[in-house]
């Protein structure tokens, strides 16, 4: 075997690592998200807390916006949307630079109830990094902000 072969399979090795620890990652990221869902109402759908996340973290927003940042078609949106405004979380407004479109923004008590949760995930993950280095933090940061860049 060549010293590129060798560095092919060396490669390859290090890929499916990364597959598999992301495969556990997700599958923990779910759980936690459905236990941090039923922490903020009892009927809320997970899909729908990230949504919420989104909304919180750059609102007001339009729901076109929601779909291309997730992925989803609008009609799976929706549905997600109308969920959060029944269960009192969002509320839809007129968009102030079009008075055609509407926006949606978290209720007083959905920013309430999503800090409260958020809080406590943050204290989750500060209890999981309280054995790691700052910079390990920063370059684990770092390199998901580019794994995310290149998704």
């Amino acid at each position: 075997m060549t010293d590129e072969d060798t560095a092919h399979v060396h490669r390859r090795a290090a890929g499916d690592a990364v597959e598999r620890e992301l495969s556990v990652l997700f599958r923990r990221a779910r759980s936690l998200s459905l236990s941090l869902a039923a922490r903020l109402h009892p009927d809320l759908d997970a899909a729908a807390y990230g949504l919420l996340v989104f909304i919180a973290d750059g609102e007001p927003v339009r729901a076109a916006e929601l779909a291309g940042r997730f992925g989803l078609d609008k009609s799976t949106v929706s549905r997600q949307l109308a969920q959060l405004e029944s269960l009192e979380l969002i509320e839809r407004v007129a968009d102030p630079t079009d008075g055609r479109a509407r926006l949606v923004q978290l209720t007083g008590n959905g920013r309430q109830r999503l800090v409260a949760v958020r809080n406590e995930r943050r204290q989750r993950f500060w209890q999981s990094f309280s054995g790691w280095e700052t910079d390990d933090i920063r370059a684990l940061a770092d390199l998901l902000g580019k794994l995310n860049e290149d998704l």
